[in-house]
């Protein structure tokens, strides 16, 4: 597979690696964009990748709350512009509204919303504004008491990031600031228990790699292993992580002093895991010359 210079500039740019060790790294993988990671960490050529998606698309997320109930849902467009118009963003929050009474994505799309289902409703404001449009994702969470966070905000209840956090106990103050914390944090799981297995696996064998390179015995190198999985799981764990507010604490220490226990959590980030294709205005103008 043939190795391009912005294959290149985004490796060094996730990572922090050198343009010759980044273009190695895609040369040894075959172009592989996440086996190179690896093998940069791995070398250790490379500050441990974060894997948050790139924020790539535009559009909004929307949150709303009702008793014990809340929902997040994306609605994607082609520019930022349409985020800020009004009239979507009065369709996005209509859309969020009856999302409530919904379970999933493909209920919420064929759902009625003032006479035409979601669906139709998004199909008729793409004629209208020009521009192509679509409800991404949806998630829902239930709890004793549920509350929501909007980051960047553009207009009540929706912006770039939308979190839901669900708790047993009543304290809303407090679950704001483990909302704005998950904004910021981006954990990729509440706690140990629920962090998928396969992720933890390869974390283990990339850190195992990393401790072979340094020539230490494997009796050694099992010991190693369990402090930096320790401190892994303090880094993508929720429960685990320090918390935002007060890092003498963790989240969990936090929300047991503030009366509260963390049952659950929902992030959504505009665009996240969809990639974006950035042209190359001044070549494009070459080729229609050409």
């Amino acid at each position: 597979m043939a190795i391009t210079a912005a294959m290149v500039k985004e490796l060094r740019d996730s990572t922090g690696a050198g343009m010759m060790d980044a273009k190695k790294a895609l040369t040894e993988n075959d172009g592989n964009m996440e086996a190179a990671v690896d093998w940069l960490r791995t070398k250790g050529l490379a500050k441990a990748a974060k894997k948050s998606g790139r924020t790539a698309a535009e559009g909004l997320v929307a949150v709303a709350v009702s008793g014990g109930k809340g929902i997040a849902v994306e609605v994607n467009s082609e520019t930022d512009f349409v985020g800020k118009n009004a009239d979507f963003q009065k369709m996005v929050s209509g859309i969020a509204q009856v999302a409530l009474g919904t379970s999933n994505i493909d209920e919420l799309k064929a759902t009625d919303m003032g006479g035409k289902t979601v669906e139709q409703t998004v199909t008729d404001a793409v004629a209208v504004i020009g521009e192509n449009m679509s409800v991404r994702r949806m998630a829902a969470l239930e709890g004793g008491s549920v509350v929501n966070y909007v980051h960047n905000a553009a207009a009540p209840g929706m912006g770039s990031i939308g979190v839901l956090v669900a708790m047993n106990g009543d304290n809303e103050a407090f679950g704001r600031q483990a909302a704005m914390h998950i904004a910021a944090a981006n954990p990729a799981s509440l706690s140990e228990a629920d962090l998928d297995a396969a992720v933890v696996e390869k974390e283990k064998q990339v850190q195992m790699d990393i401790a072979r390179e340094s020539g230490k015995p494997e009796a050694v190198i099992e010991k190693m292993i369990v402090g930096r999985m320790k401190k892994y799981m303090a880094e993508v764990t929720l429960l685990n992580q320090q918390f935002v507010v007060n890092p003498d604490v963790t989240v969990a220490q936090a929300a047991t002093e503030a009366g509260v226990e963390i049952t659950g959590f929902v992030r959504l980030e505009v665009g996240e895991g969809i990639e974006k294709v950035e042209e190359d205005f001044a070549a494009e103008v070459a080729k229609l010359n050409g």
